[in-house]
């Protein structure tokens, strides 16, 4: 068996692996078959070369795969299609599923590009899922994808296959499970958008295009047309957060990939997040993950292979 690892200069997040199906995937339940994480700039080619001929397709074929892949698209926007269904447009925030022998394309608007986290999974876990309508060609676009953690559970992933252990991995396997597990959560009975609904994924959406502006929450409430009290309450039940904490927590993972993926000073990264300074990032993301920016640099850093 060959693995395909994708090499990348040491201070990138960007990889991508992919691994033999291992006897352990059907003794355990399931494995990790393959997982990736990559920044696709505007105008550039999509699917990046060297994945393997198997996993490579364009958008005129599309593709059919042989194991279950849940794509989380962090940034941009872009398409993704199934014959159940047809086109749809993702933007950031949005994750999918592609099952197994199911045809699909997908691609980043060149306009714009995207970030996509995901994983490859395979196991008699994913066929029981299956059964049991958790994972389903029907409903395969899950728009709540950060609310249910699932951008966190991908990257337990990515940290642990960067720390490149031989093998089959039982502890990659459980965080696979969680993964699945945000899918399934992401999915839990949301009623159909009336008009405050509506008011909330619009706000949601300007939220997360307006990081680095300090966003009035009574002045959004205004521009929709919704009382300050109403609004704040309705965003709280929708998304779980508070809409200050809504902010806070897409400036903080933003934080964490531009940590992960630049040199940038924590000065620099707080004027371009909406942070008043370096401290002030630097006091948020310590409450927020137990530890401060330096050192979750420096770990990261550590665990990532060797690129000579």
């Amino acid at each position: 068996m060959i693995i395909f690892i994708q090499k990348m200069p040491r201070n990138s997040a960007d990889y991508f692996r992919y691994f033999p199906v291992s006897p352990d995937c059907v003794r355990w339940g399931l494995g990790v078959t393959a997982a990736g994480c990559t920044r696709i700039a505007p105008h550039s080619i999509y699917p990046p070369p060297r994945h393997p001929t198997d996993h490579q397709f364009d958008w005129e074929r599309g593709r059919v795969l042989e194991a279950v892949q849940i794509i989380l698209i962090t940034a941009g926007k872009g398409w993704f299609e199934t014959k159940a269904t047809g086109r749809r447009a993702v933007t950031a925030g949005t994750a999918f599923l592609l099952l197994p022998k199911v045809w699909h394309r997908y691609r980043p608007d060149p306009e714009t590009g995207w970030e996509e986290s995901w994983i490859e999974i395979q196991g008699p876990v994913v066929e029981s899922l299956r059964r049991a309508h958790v994972l389903t060609a029907t409903a395969c676009i899950r728009r709540h994808a950060l609310t249910a953690g699932l951008d966190a559970a991908l990257e337990a992933v990515h940290a642990r296959i960067r720390q490149t252990h031989p093998g089959f991995d039982a502890e990659l396997a459980a965080r696979a499970m969680s993964v699945l597990a945000a899918w399934r959560d992401a999915a839990r009975a949301r009623p159909k958008l009336d008009r405050m609904g509506r008011v909330i994924a619009e706000a949601e959406q300007y939220l997360a295009d307006h990081l680095a502006m300090q966003v009035s929450v009574r002045d959004l409430a205004k521009q929709f047309g919704v009382a300050y009290s109403h609004f704040r309450r309705a965003f709280k039940a929708h998304t779980g957060f508070a809409p200050w904490q809504y902010m806070l927590h897409l400036r903080l993972l933003h934080a964490r990939r531009q940590l992960a993926s630049s040199d940038a000073t924590l000065d620099e990264l707080a004027g371009r997040l909406g942070f008043s300074s370096g401290f002030h990032l630097s006091t948020a993301f310590k409450q927020a993950f137990g530890v401060s920016p330096d050192r979750w640099r420096r770990q990261f850093a550590a665990a990532l292979p060797d690129s000579g």
